[in-house]
């Protein structure tokens, strides 16, 4: 389970590096778009790619995690509804011309995703509540996630917000990485034995019969 949990995080660093990949083809699409332009088109077909594929790892990733560890329904709960709200929002970040309802530079929506995110980011936390390393990693990352909210009010569109994120969780999740290689972490997981002190009943037998001889010399 270790190892699942392992590969899980791993690819979750994957994942959310596709994630500024797709931020980053948004911003090169929006300061170069030129209608039905070739060049447009490979990068709006690019968006996708990079956006499905880091949905399709990140996924998984989440069901490697989550399978392996045990407990934290928060984390579970609140990781997972991230994921579908990073799914709704590239996909009408890359789609904006057809939506109307969607207002990419709305500061009310940047910083709905923005907390909302840093809340999730948050919730890591319970991976191990008492190590103080992890507590630091936690915060930063969070703190990062809640400054993709200042984007919007520079006037960049809500994918700033998206690389943001994308950028606070693949730190995140190479900080475990990093902490669980040199053991500084421990995260309890299904198919964990708990260490207990064993004792043969011989052990308790043999020193019964010793205390019964003494008795006999005394």
């Amino acid at each position: 389970m270790h190892e699942r949990l392992n590969r899980g995080i791993f690819l979750g660093i994957i994942g959310n590096v596709l994630f500024i990949t797709f931020g980053l083809i948004c911003y090169l699409f929006y300061i170069s778009y030129e209608g039905e332009s070739v060049h447009s088109r490979i990068l709006e077909i690019s968006a996708y790619i990079t956006e499905f594929s880091g949905f399709i790892v990140l996924i998984y990733s989440s069901w490697l995690m989550f399978s392996a560890i045990r407990m934290r329904s928060w984390l579970k709960f609140g990781f997972s509804a991230y994921i579908l709200l990073e799914a709704v929002m590239m996909f009408l970040e890359i789609n904006t011309a057809k939506f109307s309802f969607y207002a990419p530079y709305s500061l009310g929506l940047a910083i709905f995703h923005s907390v909302l995110s840093a809340a999730v980011c948050f919730s890591f936390v319970q991976f191990d509540p008492n190590n103080s390393k992890l507590e630091v990693v936690v915060i930063v990352c969070t703190g990062i996630m809640l400054g993709g909210m200042f984007g919007n009010i520079m006037g960049i569109r809500v994918y700033f917000s998206i690389i943001s994120n994308a950028v606070g969780f693949s730190i995140l999740f190479a900080a475990l990485r990093y902490l669980l290689r040199r053991e500084e972490v421990e995260i309890d997981c299904h198919g964990d034995k708990a260490r207990v002190s064993e004792y043969s009943s011989s052990v308790f037998f043999g020193e019964t019969d010793n205390k019964k001889d003494n008795n006999k010399k005394d």
